[in-house]
Formats: structure tokens, sequence, C-alpha cells
């Protein structure tokens, strides 16, 4: 049998070690990484899968923290956190000399300390426990302090409607008991007396002549014999009207409050008479009605603890597939939906996290692909197809626009820094608003200039009319500006062509930007260099496209360069409709 204990002793004693041979450290440790969070329940079933063939092997564990590295469930850092803190070491690195450095350190007493407080820090409390001893202490508290304070008034209010009872007692022997004694007539004194024993909570009750003796008592075996002074007095005699009382205790330790009340008929002094109420039947009375409070308390706690138990299950359940959804968020796994279907706080909770997944697969791809320099509906335009031809560059038909400050460099050696972000600010939120109003989008801004784009990557078959819609609110804002003492923003020219652009990804893998390149490009940036502070200036191809709508005026045909043709082009002067239409 001892051999037994020993082998016993030294599988449970090496049951948890890196250096032990037993299966048992290695379901374990499984066992530990799925409370730290590292494995799910599904990643443990396959992990002790393909730990079968090394479960049994002296680097068992070493063998499973490579498996997790290698499945890609956790990083290395991670995993070697978790060894630290399971088995109270300092490795730096998952190998061989975590062997060495367990052997050594685990029989010194910083490691044991070390190792005790980790598994008392990942005690993991259920939270039907939680709830539980929450409940408890909740009635406990309430039921300690209904108790003292109803408890305390009630004593107090016993206490003074015995009181009351004594008084109406006194007033009733003094009213019927000067004739008696006048007459000194012992039985209609002692027939007096004799009502007061059918008052619950007095002791005693007699009336004392004024020679000193008793001439009528609730105990029969006292009438006649001298009226002794009541020792064991606490506190001293008090008064109050014609009232003396005072507190004492009997032979048998029984506190008694005693009353007296002087007997007089005129102004000469018959007699007095006594009552005596027990304290102690006020303290058996409340001690009662704390017994059924208490009582009362722990059928509560009976059913607050069922409650809780219930309560807790009905909380755990889908919280464990809230935690489970959240590890997958953590493993990269954006857009995993976690599946409940409840009308509660829970449910609400289950769509806020089911949303937050969706929207983080949005950021995720957002940053991928366009970043933060798109209008909203472009990125719906992303997000419905993120795989779309337009991404990778395709041939579009699209409007253009280019905006400059006139005079800006001139302006910017004569204003101060602070004024000239201050005015740019203020032009580039203008110029963007209204680009963004009527559909386009802002491809960059170059200097002091603005690119605008209708047509891509959101086509629409009116690019052109909106552009030159949105140019000219762009300008009427600008002059409005210009009037605030913002002269800069009176000074900007525009541009627009229509026409073949090819839009996509440009650049490298390290930095790319979705853009615009092509001829009609080039001649959007020529044609606003013609424009002159507060005018539109757009090529035919434009013009043919608004010419219902606007107010404009030929220009002669201008020589651009890279052109071998002159170009047409006209000055926008307004729109012909008398107020603007909705804006599309």
């Amino acid at each position: 049998m001892s051999f037994w204990k020993s082998i016993l002793g030294k599988v449970r004693g090496s049951s948890f070690r890196f250096h032990g041979k037993s299966e048992k450290e290695f379901h374990a440790f499984v066992a530990f990484l799925q409370k730290e969070g590292i494995l799910d329940d599904e990643d443990a079933r396959r992990i002790v899968e393909k730990g079968q063939a090394f479960a049994t092997r002296r680097d068992s564990v070493l063998m499973l923290c490579r498996e997790v590295l290698s499945m890609g469930i956790a990083s290395e850092g991670e995993v070697l956190s978790a060894v630290n803190r399971y088995f109270g070491i300092e490795a730096e690195a998952l190998d061989e000399r975590i062997y060495k450095l367990h052997h050594h350190g685990a029989g010194s007493l910083r490691a044991k300390v070390a190792k005790l407080r980790t598994r008392a820090v990942q005690l993991r409390v259920p939270i039907k426990l939680k709830l539980t001893v929450a409940f408890v202490l909740l009635i406990s508290v309430t039921l300690m302090i209904v108790s003292f304070f109803v408890l305390q008034r009630q004593q107090e209010a016993l206490y003074q409607e015995t009181v009351k009872t004594g008084k109406v007692s006194l007033a009733y022997f003094t009213s019927n008991a000067k004739v008696p004694l006048l007459d000194d007539n012992i039985l209609e004194l002692n027939a007096i007396v004799k009502e007061a024993k059918s008052v619950e909570g007095l002791l005693y009750a007699f009336i004392v002549g004024s020679d000193g003796k008793i001439r009528a008592h609730s105990d029969i075996q006292k009438i006649g014999s001298e009226f002794k002074p009541f020792e064991g007095m606490e506190g001293g005699t008090k008064k109050e009207g014609e009232i003396e009382y005072f507190t004492y205790r009997t032979a048998s330790n029984i506190p008694v409050l005693n009353l007296s009340r002087a007997i007089t008929f005129g102004e000469k002094r018959l007699g007095e008479a006594h009552v005596g109420i027990s304290i102690e039947f006020i303290r058996q009375q409340i001690h009662r009605e704390r017994m059924f409070i208490l009582f009362l308390g722990l059928v509560i706690t009976l059913f607050g603890i069922a409650f809780a138990v219930f309560f807790g299950f009905t909380f755990s359940r889908p919280l464990e597939k809230l935690v489970a959804a959240t590890r997958q968020i953590a493993r990269g796994n954006v857009g995993f939906h976690v599946a409940m279907k409840r009308k509660d706080e829970l449910g609400t909770l289950a769509d806020s996290f089911n949303h937050m997944s969706d929207e983080l697969k949005m950021k995720s791809l957002l940053q991928e692909t366009f970043g933060r320099y798109v209008s909203p509906e472009i990125l719906k335009l992303i997000l419905e197809d993120p795989e779309k031809q337009w991404l990778k560059g395709i041939r579009s038909e699209a409007t253009i626009l280019f905006t400059d400050i006139r005079g800006f460099t001139a302006y910017s050696e004569s204003t101060e820094p602070e004024k000239i972000v201050e005015d740019l600010n203020e032009y580039f939120s203008i110029a963007t608003r209204c680009i963004l109003e009527y559909g386009g989008y802002v491809d960059k801004f170059i200097g002091d200039a603005v690119l605008g784009v209708f047509g891509v990557p959101a086509v629409v078959t009116d690019h052109g009319e909106r552009a030159v819609r949105a140019c000219v609110e762009m300008q009427a804002r600008l002059r409005e500006g210009a009037a605030k003492e913002r002269a800069l923003l009176g000074r900007v020219g525009i541009g627009i062509n229509s026409g073949v652009v090819v839009a996509g990804n440009l650049g490298s893998q390290v930095k790319m930007e979705y853009s615009i390149i092509g001829d009609s490009v080039n001649l959007a940036s020529r044609l606003n260099h013609l424009a002159g502070p507060g005018e539109i200036i757009v090529s035919r191809s434009v013009y043919e496209q608004v010419r219902e709508i606007v107010r404009a005026e030929a220009l002669p045909p201008q020589k651009i360069k890279g052109k071998s043709r002159e170009v047409e082009a006209y000055r926008v002067i307004g729109l012909t409709e008398s107020k603007e239409e909705e804006k599309k």
C-alpha cells in the first residue's frame, strides 16, 4: 500500500510540470490555455486530436505550444506569457531551456509564491456565484438595516404604550381609591387593584396608606405589610407631572419600571398608588419580532439564491457566446457574428456586437483600399462590391474640375502663416462641401488647388451638369466668404472639362491612392489657368452637356500647351433658372 501511495504522490507532484511524462500534464495545460482565452473549445479539440502523438512525451507541453503557434491561434509572446504565469518562471523563449529553468526554479520559495499568486488571480468565479453572493449580501444588509431601525422604533413605541397604560392605571387608582382610603375600606381598594392584573405587561399594582402600610396589592399576601423602599434602583428617580418613576431590578434580576402617584383629597395626602411595568416583557416582544424577521429573511434568502442561480444561467450562457465571439475578433476574424435571438438587453448587446463586427470589417477594408478621401456614396459602393473592377483601373467618362487661387504666392509673402492656414482651411472646406453635395469626390489637394471628379467611381450620366452646378454654388459661397474679411476666397478660378479618364489605384505596395489620369485631366488643369478670380471656364464638351441650363459666353479659341489645335472654351456667367433645382 505504501508503495502505491509513493507512486501516486510522485505522479501528483509532477503532473503540472514541464518535465513530467504523464498525459495528464498535456491536458491540464490545454485547459489552462482555455481559461486564458488563448484556445476556444474548437481549438482545444483540434489541439488534443493533433497532440495524441506526443501527449506522453517528456516535452509534450513544449510541443503543444509549438502546435498552437503553427496553427496561427496565438502569437509566441502570448503563449510564452501564459507559460510563465502558469509555472511561475521567467523564460524568455519557447525552447529546451524552459525545462532547466522550471526544474531549478520550481522548488524555490519565490517560484512557489509566484505560482500560488498566479493561480489565485486566475481563479475563475462564475457569474452564478457572484450573483448569489450579491443577493445574499443585499438581503442580509437590507434586513439588518430594516430590523435595526424598525425594531428600535417598535421597542420605543411599545415602551411608550406600556408607560401610557401604567399612567392610565395610576390615574384610575388615584381617582377611585380616595373614598375607600378615607373609609379604610380594604375590600373595595383590593377590588380596584385586582383589575390591574388583566393588563399585559403590568407586574404588580398596590396602594399604600398614609401610615406606610400596604392597603391593597395585586399579591394578596402583601396586604397589610409595611411598604419598604425599592432596592437596586438605576439612574435615580424622575418626575413627570404628578407621576414619579424609576427603574430597578428585582431579586431575580428582572428590570422593572415603577411608577407612583400620590392620592390626595383636597390638600390632605391619603397615600400613594404604585404600578410596576416589566421591561423584560418589552424585550421579549422585540425578541419575538426579531426572530420573525430573521426567519422571513432566511426564506427570502433561499428564494434569492434560487433566483440568482437561475438568473446566472440565463446570463452566463449568452455571455459565453459573446466571449467566444470576441476571441474570434481578437484573432483577426472580423465580420464574425454571434447567433443570439433575445428580446432583452443581451439581445441588444448581441446585435450591437454584430454591428461592431460589421463596422470592423468595413474599416479594415477601407484601410486597405480608400482610406479617408472619398465621399459617403463612394464608400457605399466599395462596401457593396469591394472586388469591383474600378479599383484596378478602368476607362470611364467623367468630368474633372480644378480650382486654384489667383495671386496666392504674393498673398503668402505678405500674410502671416496663421492667417494663410485659416483662409486655406475655409476655402478647402467650401470646395469640399460643394463637390460632395453634388455627388462628386475630392481626388486630392495640390498646394492651393483642388482636384474634383464627377462620374467615377460612382457612375452618373449627368456628371457634367453636376460639376457645373457644384462650381456655381462654390463661387457663390466663396463670394460670401470674401465679403466677411476673407479676400482670398474671392480669388479662386475654376476650370472644368469632360472626357475619358483612367480611374483606379495608383502607387506602390507601400503607398497607394485612388486617382484619375488622362488627357482630359490635363486639359481641365490648363482651362483652370485661363480662369480669372471668381470665374468658371468650361470646355466645349462640358458646354454641350449644360448649354440648356447655363448662361455662358464663348472665349476666343485658346492655344493650350500640349494641344496641336486651339481649344474652344466658355466662361460660365450663371444658371438660366431663377432658382436652382434641387441638388441631386
